[in-house]
């Protein structure tokens, strides 16, 4: 399976809390739900599309708990992306979360690398990562990612998590796809393309 991480973020770089103000309140977090007011249909149908990719899902835990007591209560068997999160098998690398009740949930530990490297080598369409920034820079770090969907939406929200660190590995994106959607999101799909090189200008 490609392994694809797909993630909204805020001009200045910031992923928390998203979707609604009490979404993600760790550290603090005051300024949730930024998304909304942007999102508009392109959006959630590029999202639709993704979603019909997807055979297996990989969430870091925090990413884990908050879907995980929002969509198995979302019962309509139409909804596409209710459909696929409830019905196919979630993978969550964990220390703490022993007991998941969520249906369809394997927890990772020990040698998280290793396991997904082998899901990786499972047939399948598309092994997919959404939110969970300190899964995506473990992912990063370890060049397990294959393909990057960032949605940029057009506000800086000034605080909270940001998806890529402040030091972290350095990798080269190939750029897929590119679109704009009528309220100014940006859709652009990354492949990973190894370690860039470095130079001067003009040379």
């Amino acid at each position: 399976m490609k392994l694809t991480v797909t993630t909204f973020v805020s001009v200045d770089g910031v992923m928390q809390g998203p979707g609604a103000p009490d979404e993600d309140r760790s550290g603090g977090f005051q300024r949730g739900g930024w998304l909304a007011p942007l999102a508009d249909d392109e959006t959630g149908q590029f999202m639709h599309a993704t979603f019909q990719r997807v055979d297996a899902f990989l969430l870091g835990r925090r990413t884990y708990d908050i879907f995980a007591g929002y969509w198995p209560r979302v019962l309509d068997p139409d909804d596409p992306i209710a459909s696929q999160l409830n019905a196919l098998p979630k993978y969550v690398p964990s220390t703490t979360l022993t007991d998941p009740e969520w249906s369809g949930t394997t927890v990772l530990t020990g040698d998280v690398a290793g396991a997904i490297r082998d899901l990786k080598s499972q047939q399948g369409r598309e092994l997919q990562v959404h939110g969970s920034a300190t899964l995506v820079r473990f992912l990063l770090d370890n060049d397990l990612v294959d393909e990057l969907n960032l949605l940029t939406f057009p506000v800086i929200v000034g605080q909270g998590m940001r998806l890529f660190a402040d030091r972290g590995v350095d990798l080269e994106l190939e750029l897929a796809e590119c679109r704009s959607t009528p309220k100014g999101v940006t859709i652009q799909t990354y492949r990973t393309a190894g370690r860039p090189e470095y130079g001067t200008v003009g040379e």
